[in-house]
């Protein structure tokens, strides 16, 4: 009998500590309450080693170093002298509105005389990446989620071996987890040639540092600090659609020349700082843009510490005509949900596009969950058919946003992610075209049709969405 008060006073100590830690995520406090209830003393462990909200102590250390400070208030300074100028052309006055209102989220300000390139497909952005590290002439950065050892994988280590032998600088970031599969021998073909490498979190130690959950899921390309690429795409052969299970993979990314690629620069050596802690911040890095395009752009860097939502929100609860979204996994939180639901009330024309089969069971259970609630309301969802959909793309009116982040909670606050958005006609046209595109190769679920699913579907839905919040 004692063992059993024993046991159930544990228990309530262990249910007293998640709702007292986790008070102001109640969402997060009831999926981890669901899973302590269903693994009693297990659960209250992976919690323990999990959960524990992120702490950007060794962030903030580049903070405080007065030369991060000083390049930082240099590249605002360039920024904001090239914008001054850029927007004194500018005659729309609903459109300098815009600009100020997404300034003030963002602490990188928007950059003028930017020059975009939008690529829809793994091949033709992996082949300009490839060219553009080729005709390196000062160094190169590379960070990304995945790196596979695989045809793909191989084309980027000979040539960066190559690079690194020549005498160009070579700097490669890859995610603990993301990367997790990726063998020593590849990373020591690498080093052994002279390119540094540094591991993002790796898994054991972030596992006994309670930061398992935090992510970086940026895809960055930065050559000679003058073309930056950015978007979706992982290295590895299943981005090229060679993978039988998922076939044709459409994706989203982004190449850039001009004021932009500082801050995609910026992004990539404040990830190399928190990871090797060494402080790069000369001149060199930074050249000037020689770039005379006329677009604006606005890098957006997130993470634990920089929220993606609020930006998010902005786009959604601004929109007067359209909004526009593509995401592999579409798990919002509230506060987007009823954005997106009060958008269709104002008479906005909402569409999603969605994958139509899995790559994350539990997440795709997750998205399914909330497409009856946003069908009900009159948001309209499709599911995209020619293969796998993995791009991220958000369109409000005449303003774009894409980039890493996926529309879940992941994306939105513990993951540290690079997107941007675009101001530009011309870019945000392309990407209306291209979500047109997809609409194509999609089918329109209906209400009805929907609520056909099995009863056993809906449960695992239900299930799904109780956990979302981990996920």
């Amino acid at each position: 009998m004692l063992w059993i008060i024993l046991a159930l006073l544990l228990f309530i100590v262990q249910i007293s500590a998640i709702i007292i830690v986790e008070y102001r995520r109640s969402n997060k406090a009831t999926a981890w309450l669901i899973i302590l209830f269903l693994f009693p003393l297990l659960g209250f462990l992976v919690y323990y080693f999990v959960a524990e909200e992120y702490s950007c102590y060794r962030t903030l250390q580049w903070k405080k170093n007065r030369q991060w400070e000083q390049r930082k208030a240099d590249l605002i300074n360039r920024s904001k002298q090239r914008i001054r100028k850029a927007m004194d052309e500018v005659n729309d006055w609903q459109e300098k509105n815009e600009h100020a209102s997404l300034m003030k989220i963002s602490a990188i300000p928007i950059t003028a005389c930017n020059e975009t390139t939008i690529y829809t497909e793994g091949k033709e952005a992996f082949e300009a990446m490839l060219e553009a590290i080729a005709a390196a002439m000062h160094h190169i950065h590379i960070e990304f989620y995945i790196i596979r050892d695989d045809q793909l994988g191989t084309r980027f280590e000979r040539l960066l071996i190559r690079k690194a032998q020549a005498g160009i600088k070579v700097r490669l970031l890859y995610d603990g987890i993301g990367s997790r599969r990726l063998g020593k021998a590849y990373l020591k073909r690498l080093r052994d040639a002279g390119v540094e490498t540094g591991c993002f979190f790796p898994l054991f130690t972030t596992f006994f540092d309670k930061r398992l959950n935090y992510r970086n899921h940026r895809k960055i390309v930065v050559v000679d600090g003058k073309i930056g690429f950015f978007g979706g795409l992982n290295i590895g052969d299943e981005y090229e659609g060679k993978d039988p299970k998922f076939g044709y993979w459409r994706d989203t990314h982004f190449s850039i020349k001009g004021d932009a690629v500082l801050w995609i620069q910026y992004t990539f050596l404040t990830d190399w700082y928190l990871v090797k802690e060494q402080s790069i911040t000369d001149f060199v890095y930074y050249p000037v843009q020689e770039s005379q395009g006329q677009e604006f752009v606005q890098i957006v860097k997130s993470g634990p510490d920089e929220t993606f939502l609020e930006l998010l929100f902005s786009f959604i609860v601004s929109a007067k005509k359209r909004i526009y979204i593509e995401t592999p996994y579409f798990v919002p939180d509230s506060a987007i949900l009823l954005a997106l639901k009060t958008a269709v009330i104002r008479g906005i024309d909402v569409r999603v596009i969605i994958p139509s089969f899995p790559d994350k069971k539990i997440v795709y259970n997750a998205s399914l969950s909330y497409v009856q609630d946003l069908l009900q309301a009159g948001v309209r969802f499709y599911s995209y058919q020619k293969g796998f959909i993995h791009a991220k793309v958000v369109i409000s009116d005449q303003l774009a946003c894409s980039g890493s982040a996926n529309m879940d909670m992941r994306s939105f606050c513990e993951q540290f992610e690079l997107n941007a958005v675009f101001f530009n006609r011309k870019v945000v046209d392309h990407l209306v075209q291209d979500f047109y595109q997809d609409l194509s190769a999609s089918h329109e679920l209906s209400l009805s049709e929907f609520e056909k699913r099995s009863r056993i579907q809906k449960i695992k839905e239900v299930f799904a969405r109780l956990l979302s919040p981990l996920f």
